[in-house]
């Protein structure tokens, strides 16, 4: 691409495939990467055809990148915190010449409302961290440790928050840990988002799902669907045929 001349890159970072619509992503070693959680959340949230969306913990950009392949009209919003992560985050906007389409901004999550407003988006994803932040030995890479841990911004925040942002019928989408899935569904109703839709990931066919997709709707009525499991991998490190095809081939299976 052209605009890969004009984009500076800084030391440790490098420019890799996002295997889909021959995007291109920054990324370094040195900060927490984008994984398959943010891809398979990209794919599995209702993308609107027209609107506005907002994604939250939005790291180097990722997923508001790869959403943006399945609608030709809705724009796409990114807020990230550190500003390390941010600026990778404008950087790979404009890598991929999106700027009209895509706008990151930096900030705090739990100043998002004041900053943007109740009821201004139609769709809202998150990748948030994972683990509480007392859990565990945190890394000592505070780009992981924030990323990882609870630290800055927590479960209820992200909920809290998402539902205030969202538009009466907007869409809130989330991937976590399966194991956090009851404190997310207490969670969303508490803030009056309804579980709609819900897939869980497992990373064999005889492992317990490790992941869990989930997608309410902002005042929404009770009634839950749970998508069929994916599977990661059927046989050794070879992804199923529904990753491959994401990756490799068909790019809107898991739309």
């Amino acid at each position: 691409m052209q605009a890969e001349n004009k984009v500076p890159l800084y030391e440790s970072e490098r420019i890799d495939d996002l295997l889909t619509h021959n995007m291109k992503i920054i990324q370094s070693r040195e900060v927490f990467c984008f994984s398959l959680d943010a891809v398979l959340l990209a794919r599995f949230a209702s993308v609107p055809k027209r609107g506005r969306v907002m994604d939250l913990c939005t790291g180097n950009g990722a997923i508001p990148l790869i959403m943006s392949t399945r609608s030709n009209e809705a724009v796409f919003e990114g807020l990230e915190i550190q500003p390390r992560l941010y600026d990778m985050a404008r950087r790979n906007v404009l890598i991929n010449g999106l700027e009209s389409r895509i706008t990151m901004h930096h900030g705090d999550v739990k100043e998002a409302v004041s900053r943007f407003g109740h009821g201004a988006f139609d769709l809202i994803t998150c990748n948030p961290p994972y683990m509480p932040a007392a859990s565990g030995e945190q890394n000592l890479n505070e780009h992981y440790a924030i990323a990882r841990h609870e630290i800055l911004l927590n479960l209820e925040d992200v909920i809290r928050v998402s539902s205030q942002l969202a538009k009466n019928g907007g869409k809130i989408a989330l991937v976590h840990r399966a194991t956090r899935l009851i404190d997310i569904v207490t969670l969303m109703r508490q803030y009056g988002i309804e579980p709609k839709r819900m897939r869980f990931v497992h990373p064999k066919r005889d492992a317990e799902p490790n992941i869990v997709l989930i997608e309410g709707m902002r005042g929404g009525k009770p009634e839950l669907r749970i998508q069929p499991p994916l599977i990661v991998y059927e046989a050794e490190e070879v992804y199923c045929d529904e990753l491959q095809e994401v990756y490799y081939g068909k790019r809107d299976s898991l739309a």
